[in-house]
């Protein structure tokens, strides 16, 4: 068993309002004389949602199942099945780990993608809240992340012990020298607070623009702003993490570039409604 409906209700909720928004920004703020640019914004939006809506879909089929000859992991359509035979190890990774996205995507409580753990390893990651914990198989056919559900969890380990003959091997992050296990950007103070920021200006600008938009005589262009500055928060939020593992200032850059582009549109907001 998986707990997934944490995982899969904020992906629907945050699915609904940042992709409602943005399709519903491009149409209001554009009209049939900016059909080129139209286009080019509804390209690559309809392209994130195609994405988005397949590994949203996807979370509703992710389990693992324990068969005869091997253990099955199943994720949307694909069913990945490694051989007892083809198991070389088993870890419980136990505590907080310092995962980032070499190529993948998560939310709180889903992951999926290819990820890097400092201190432990790369793995494909199938799971829910491996921040806190997670099953590390390493295979002939690559290493993979996953997180049973705590009640199923020292279950599922026996068994896989006793059917590959190899034991369990127990990693704590939390006593993992921070030389080798590397900072979280989640635990980086001025990292939090610039991220705190970009939030406290999106939605101040959102709660600026519902309360004075309607009626200020400003263009509609002024709303696709706000669907600009939504679309670059996500964009960095996404490799800010990559990039902190190599330097944290770069981490700190991508936000500060959120955080400029965000206060520049305020201003062109403001101008655009207090000069009607």
């Amino acid at each position: 068993m998986v707990k997934k409906w944490r995982g899969i209700s904020f992906g629907m909720l945050m699915g609904l309002v940042v992709f409602g928004f943005s399709f519903w920004g491009i149409d209001f703020s554009l009209g049939p004389e900016d059909a080129t640019l139209k286009l080019l914004l509804y390209i690559p939006a309809y392209l994130f949602l195609f994405i988005y809506t397949v590994l949203l879909l996807s979370a509703f089929n992710l389990s693992y199942r324990i068969e005869n000859d091997g253990l099955v992991i199943n994720w949307g359509l694909r069913r990945i099945h490694i051989a007892w035979q083809e198991i070389e190890s088993i870890t419980k990774v136990e505590g907080q780990s310092n995962l980032y996205s070499v190529f993948g995507m998560s939310w709180p409580g889903y992951m999926i993608g290819l990820y890097a753990a400092k201190g432990l390893g790369s793995a494909r990651m199938y799971a829910t809240d491996p921040e806190n914990g997670f099953i590390y198989i390493k295979s002939t056919q690559g290493f993979y992340g996953i997180t049973p559900a705590e009640k199923e969890l020292e279950n599922l380990l026996a068994v896989m012990a006793d059917k590959t003959h190899k034991p369990v091997e127990k990693v704590n992050m939390d006593a993992m020298d921070p030389e080798i296990k590397g900072e979280n950007i989640q635990d980086d103070n001025f990292y939090r607070i610039l991220f705190r920021l970009n939030i406290i200006f999106l939605v101040g600008f959102a709660a600026y623009l519902a309360l004075c938009f309607p009626g200020s005589g400003a263009p509609n262009f002024t709303i696709l702003l706000l669907v600009l500055a939504v679309a670059l928060f996500f964009f960095n939020i996404g490799n800010a993490g990559r990039l902190f593992q190599f330097s944290s200032v770069g981490g700190y850059v991508l936000q500060v570039i959120s955080l400029a582009v965000t206060g520049l549109f305020i201003i062109l907001a403001l101008s655009q409604i207090t000069l009607r």
